[in-house]
């Protein structure tokens, strides 16, 4: 009975002082937009499904056709190609993504396409949420599907470019 009594005494305690850090708890907003300065754009970091990326495919190489048929791998793999084209000039690089604010978590996702050897290029200026896909020279092929779910799982999740803050959910 006294064994009782001292473990419900101290299930008491603990909650008290769960409740008391839950009060105090300074960081209940990290992550959040509350406390960004005015003038930071806020980033959508929510992972997307391919069938709701946008993206525009270019070729940075000098291998004709390049981007026509990464783009059809794409659009195989639900993603929405809006364009496919010719880079202005030519990129060394397995890939470069351009993206703003709103492309941050389809970028995310884009990454893991090229096994996270892609050079994400962020431009907080950009208004849209397409990401540019320019390929380069060291581009061999996309990732297969398996190899997909295991960068994302050493990615981890999106997070806010520097700079930006990330944007309530569901904005």
């Amino acid at each position: 009975m006294r064994a009782l009594v001292v473990v419900g005494l101290l299930a008491v305690i603990a909650l008290v002082f769960v409740v008391i850090a839950l009060v105090r708890d300074t960081q209940s907003n990290a992550g959040t937009a509350e406390g960004c300065p005015k003038d930071w754009p806020l980033a959508d970091v929510t992972l997307r499904e391919p069938k709701d990326v946008k993206i525009n495919v270019y070729n940075g190489t000098d291998e004709v056709g390049l981007a026509s048929s990464v783009a059809d791998d794409f659009r195989n793999r639900k993603f929405q190609v809006k364009k496919e084209g010719n880079a202005p000039k030519a990129v060394d690089e397995v890939a470069v993504l351009r993206f703003g604010p709103k492309g941050v978590g389809s970028a995310h996702l884009l990454r893991a396409y090229f096994l996270d050897n892609a050079d994400p290029q962020f431009d907080p200026k950009r208004k849209d949420d397409t990401v540019d896909v320019i390929l380069g020279n060291s581009f061999q092929q996309l990732a297969t599907t398996t190899e997909v779910n295991q960068s994302l799982g050493d990615l981890g999740s999106p997070e806010a470019p520097p700079g930006t803050c990330p944007a309530p959910v569901g904005k």
